[in-house]
């Protein structure tokens, strides 16, 4: 297997950095020994410092998840993209034995301060996957206003599902969450 370039390591331990802690909790110097790279490179690569870091955490997370997402709603539809997003989360919060959770999640709950850009890319990242969800409840029988809504609590309930899944240590909310979610999108493509 090939190493990692030293870009790439430093933007996907971010991603899991912020989905740990959030951004406030973390410094550009634990984000350097987080992923492994030596502390110069961050201001190499990323010379606009956390906020660009973060930015381009928040679009790596997304990234995966349009991923993870596009394969199952192209193949199967929105039930099994609704799976696989479940599915993702749930590897998420436990491998990480409930530490982890979404670091798009994490940006968007915390004051943006000075430099809203790590805000502004976790709203692109939301309406990227509400997008999809609600494209793909579309062209399975949803009529639109229906399919946008769905698309829209699918995104927020998983988002707030996998922080009590975290708080709880367990996810039998998420269990829960998917299965009452299944359930309005038969309904709705019914």
């Amino acid at each position: 297997m090939a190493k990692q370039p030293v870009r790439d390591q430093l933007v996907a331990g971010a991603a899991d950095m912020l989905g740990r802690r959030g951004l406030r909790a973390t410094s550009v110097r634990e984000l350097a020994k987080h992923s492994g790279a030596p502390l110069g490179s961050t201001y190499h690569y990323f010379p606009g410092g956390k906020s660009q870091l973060a930015v381009e955490a928040v679009e790596f997370a997304d990234a995966l998840t349009i991923r993870v997402l596009a394969d199952e709603l192209a193949s199967a539809g929105p039930i099994a993209g609704l799976s696989s997003f479940v599915d993702m989360w749930r590897d998420v919060v436990v491998k990480s034995d409930f530490r982890a959770g979404c670091p798009v999640l994490a940006v968007s709950v915390e004051e943006p301060g000075d430099d809203d850009a790590p805000l502004r890319a976790a709203a692109v990242a939301f309406e990227h996957w509400t997008s999809m969800l609600a494209e793909s409840l579309r062209a399975h029988g949803a009529d639109a206003q229906a399919a946008e809504q769905t698309a829209t609590l699918i995104v927020a309930a998983i988002e707030g599902t996998v922080a009590m899944c975290r708080a709880q240590r367990s996810t039998d909310a998420l269990d829960r969450t998917a299965d009452a979610l299944e359930h309005v999108v038969r309904e709705i493509t019914g």
